[in-house]
């Protein structure tokens, strides 16, 4: 019975530790916004935590442009970057948005 206790508790830290999004604490440097709707940043500062294997490149994208989470998304985005204030991101551990940069789940202005 130990060591089932202790197998179990060993894969739940590694398998966690293999879900953890990444995050970045930094100034907005880049904002691109593409004529297909693709909105994405580049935020300065060392990234946190493993980023997902897909996100291959250092840019962040907002998931969904068109919805209200994203349009709030890019309102803090854009505050941000004219207040010169640090944010935080917080990944979503995924890429659905485009290929090779990660998604964001969460922003929070400093």
């Amino acid at each position: 019975m130990k060591k089932v206790k202790l197998i179990i508790i060993l894969a739940t830290a590694i398998f966690s530790s293999l879900l953890q999004a990444s995050e970045q604490t930094g100034k907005i440097s880049n904002i691109v916004v593409r004529s297909d709707g693709l909105h994405y940043i580049i935020v300065d500062g060392p990234r946190i935590n493993n980023r997902p294997n897909c996100a291959s490149k250092s840019y962040w994208m907002i998931k969904d442009e068109e919805s209200a989470y994203g349009k709030s998304q890019f309102s803090m985005i854009l505050a941000a970057k004219m207040s010169d204030k640090t944010i935080t991101i917080y990944g979503d551990n995924d890429c659905h948005r485009w290929g090779d940069g990660e998604d964001i789940k969460t922003i929070e202005i400093k």
